[in-house]
């Protein structure tokens, strides 16, 4: 995971490193891979060093690199750090990045599954859906379906930050609301602050003002809104924090981790800070408003990848859910003196 104000996967697999390590043995199993890869975030290294000693220790027990249970089925597991770059998120740059050439999006098709890593067919997930697959192999998959809601199936686990009273990591059944997540789970907003807006999904998640709490914490509801699950970061913003300048840094973040191959996301977002930069030093005009929507259509629908096609969504949100937040920076202009 790289999203801001993330912390799920580090959690998960710093406190049960085991249960990822039986998940993608598992997932090999079930592919016919025989060989895995873990790709540690940089910025994570306990967690590193955790999946390491457990990668060892399943080793030594028979049950890595090694035949399983005395079958045919053999897989081993290398953990390798990862550079830091969010773009790694993205699957194809991820492969690039462990081929040691620079991590640029590829074009699809081919798929990783097709052709991936070493131009091998390359089954690429995320930390909570290898930690899923024991429960669901152990209790079964009607098991597992039972819980959600309508098309969203099962569990999500998700990671609140410092404005609730008790931030942290919490598994809850997809379709439960916001506000039950911010106001009955995690306790409300800390030191008796309002909230002004609630973030979900990352940086490239829409932001969704306090009369939308009762969404449900699902992908169809979620996208009905404008927002997106994503990988399951709560980022609450409260009466102190300032959605322009939010705004502003979620554009320079694209700017800066953007891998820069399609120039609608490397150019996009670099023209989108300056126009948050002249707004902000300058004022706001419907003008300067209207060309950042401009902007923010070319990048959605030109880039290349999510990263660049999602950058506009808290952008867009901004505009639509908190026009106040952008009239604080208009400039009021004073009459021309008639001669």
């Amino acid at each position: 995971e790289g999203d801001a104000g993330s912390y799920i996967d580090k959690e998960l697999v710093e406190n049960d490193p085991h249960s990822q390590i039986e998940g993608i043995l598992l997932a090999a199993y079930a592919t016919g891979a025989c060989e895995a890869i873990i790709y540690a975030r940089y910025e994570y290294p306990r967690a590193r060093r955790v999946l390491e000693a457990a990668v060892d220790e399943a080793r030594a027990a028979g049950l890595v690199g090694a035949s399983l249970f005395g079958s045919d089925f053999a897989c081993d597991i290398t953990v390798v750090r990862g550079q830091g770059a969010y773009i790694c998120g993205e699957e194809t740059s991820l492969l690039r990045s462990l081929e040691g050439v620079p991590a640029l999006v590829s074009v699809r098709p081919p798929f990783p599954a097709q052709e991936g890593l070493w131009r091998c067919p390359t089954a690429v997930n995320n930390v909570e859906t290898i930690h899923t697959l024991p429960w669901i192999i152990e209790h079964g998959a009607d098991a597992y379906a039972s819980l959600g809601h309508e098309k969203s199936r099962g569990t999500k686990v998700i990671s609140l930050n410092h404005r609730v009273a008790h931030p942290g990591v919490y598994e809850v059944e997809l379709g439960v609301t916001l506000r039950h997540v911010i106001f009955d789970l995690a306790g409300g907003m800390a030191d008796r602050q309002n909230c002004k807006a609630v973030q979900v999904g990352g940086p490239l998640g829409g932001l969704l003002p306090e009369s939308l709490l009762d969404t449900r914490l699902d992908f169809e509801a979620m996208a009905a809104q404008g927002a997106i699950l994503g990988h399951g970061g709560i980022v609450v913003y409260s009466q102190e924090d300032d959605l322009v300048k939010i705004g502003r840094g979620l554009m320079h973040f694209c700017a800066v981790e953007s891998c820069g191959k399609c120039f609608p996301c490397r150019i996009g977002a670099v023209r989108g800070t300056e126009l948050f930069d002249q707004m902000m030093e300058s004022g706001v005009t419907d003008e300067r408003v209207e060309l950042l929507g401009e902007l923010c259509e070319t990048m959605k629908y030109g880039s290349l990848c999510a990263m660049g096609g999602m950058t506009p969504a808290p952008i867009e949100s901004l505009i639509q859910h908190f026009p106040d937040e952008l009239e604080r920076y208009r400039k009021s202009v004073a009459p021309e003196r008639t001669p």
